[in-house]
């Protein structure tokens, strides 16, 4: 099978986002600010923070759950596209990156769209569980460390409608999870969880190559 997807190139990169991206100030001055953070390669890219946004609206997102959130640029991205009445779970355990978020909130004016939950996010999804809220959320983003991506998959599953939404961030990982060579548990947890949602019938889904890859996954 010949490969058919477009090599992104320096060039060709700069084209995509002269003709794509929408970012504005506010969310260049957080993607700048971040760059120079020690854990910078976790930022997400402007074009996937743009899919984001319009995936929030085509889902017609209410609720919504975020696990991984660093400095807050998807968590901006999906709470710009939710309506009056929207709102965003936020899930980490950094009380130093998310308080970038926070600022970055207030500015946006989303502070009262987000609740920031900080602890383990199995916990707090656990909590979501037993407080009865299966089946009450519309999408979710799981962007967090990657030996717990599979726990969060099926916790965040059953918190979904029917017809909901997961995107799952760093899917190709750097190419590592097509390198038999690379054995590192970050990228064999990775590996599994593809194998996992490519089988998966109680989902549609699709790996789309954008920044590290993303898989979404719609719950059947």
């Amino acid at each position: 099978m010949s490969n058919r997807t477009v090599n992104l190139n320096d060039r060709l990169y700069r084209y995509l986002l002269e003709h794509s991206s929408r970012e504005d100030a506010l969310l260049r001055r957080l993607r700048e600010e971040t760059a120079k953070l020690p854990m910078a390669m976790m930022q997400i890219s402007p074009e996937q923070g743009q899919f984001m946004n319009l995936l929030t609206e085509i889902v017609g997102a209410r609720r919504v759950i975020e696990v991984g959130t660093f400095t807050g640029y998807s968590s901006i991205c999906v709470a710009r596209a939710l309506p009056a009445n929207g709102h965003l779970i936020c899930c980490d355990v950094s009380e130093e990156y998310t308080s970038i978020a926070r600022r970055y909130w207030a500015e946006a004016g989303l502070t009262d769209h987000i609740t920031l939950k900080i602890a383990p996010a199995l916990k707090t999804l656990d909590a979501l569980v037993a407080a009865g809220e299966d089946g009450q959320y519309d999408l979710a983003f799981i962007d967090a460390d990657k030996s717990n991506y599979d726990g969060y998959y099926e916790r965040v599953l059953r918190l979904l409608r029917q017809g909901g939404v997961i995107m799952v961030d760093n899917v190709l990982w750097g190419g590592a999870v097509a390198d038999p060579a690379v054995t590192d548990e970050d990228t064999a947890a990775i590996r599994r969880l593809n194998d996992k949602l490519h089988k998966d019938e109680r989902i549609s889904m699709s790996l789309v190559p954008i920044g590290d890859g993303v898989t979404l996954a719609r719950k059947r």
